[in-house]
């Protein structure tokens, strides 16, 4: 089976594959101090709940924003499942084809979101990512990226919120019933969620005025945040919580292609 690791700033996720199919899924905090023997131990004990070994692991592939964990996840491969992983960058992957001024500086998470948008949904399309940043990845009709956008998440807003003002507290990140708030805390919640949700559709049609086939364009949303703006707005087409897993798993297949040619 394959291990897809996707390592960014909040939370590192694991996804185990037997082919296309996706056999099992985690989620934990990004600790950048855990070493790879820690790291090892709570994967091991992840997938003897779910009725795995580490030992039917025979491949891995690895997504990161965070540097310093990188050779730490390629460590526990190394050592823990006897091979070397792959890690996706610019010079193992040569598609989608990133059409930007500065290819080196786009994250491996957004040539990822749109590969998957590529194979698995269809393209044009505008991916948005709702995590620490919400990020707005563009697939051209051709299914290259086209650039993007990215705004401070919904998370980092609700706390500066309560952190600058005050008089106002941290609240719990959901869609009130009403915009229109009666209290302090439904007040801030309507700010947080609909205005967030209302940025995102501003976004997304502006996008749609300038790339090709914006008309066409299928938004898909993924990240940890998702389902929270998911429910303020019907600017989403499709929910993809796997996305970048998948987008792993399409990475693995053209990279092993490559190798057998």
């Amino acid at each position: 089976m394959l291990l897809a690791i996707d390592l960014s700033n909040t939370g590192i996720k694991f996804g185990l594959y037997n082919g296309r199919e996706i056999r099992a899924r985690w989620r934990v905090a990004t600790v950048r101090d855990k070493t790879a023997d820690e790291y090892a131990m709570l994967l091991q004990n992840l997938c003897q709940h779910h009725g795995f070994t580490l030992t039917e692991i025979d491949a891995s592939i690895i997504s990161s924003v965070v540097p310093p964990l990188t050779p730490v996840m390629q460590d526990l491969a190394r050592q823990y499942l006897h091979h070397e992983a792959i890690v996706v960058s610019h010079a193992t992957l040569h598609q989608p084809r990133l059409l930007v001024d500065n290819p080196w500086e786009t994250g491996t998470d957004r040539l990822l979101s749109v590969l998957a948008a590529r194979a698995i949904y269809r393209v044009p399309a505008i991916i948005i990512q709702f995590g620490t940043a919400t990020s707005f990845d563009v697939a051209s009709p051709e299914g290259d990226f086209l650039g993007g956008v990215i705004a401070p998440g919904l998370g980092i807003s609700a706390e500066a919120l309560a952190r600058s003002a005050s008089r106002l507290y941290q609240v719990e990140w959901k869609a009130p019933a009403t915009v229109l708030g009666k209290n302090t805390a439904h007040t801030m919640q309507s700010g947080i969620v609909y205005g967030h949700a209302a940025m995102v559709e501003g976004i997304v049609a502006r996008l749609r005025r300038e790339m090709p086939g914006g008309a066409d364009a299928v938004v898909i949303a993924h990240g940890g945040l998702a389902n929270i703006v998911a429910g303020a707005t019907e600017i989403i087409d499709i929910f993809a919580p796997n996305m970048i897993l998948d987008g792993l798993e399409r990475a693995y297949e053209i990279v092993q292609a490559g190798l057998e040619r």
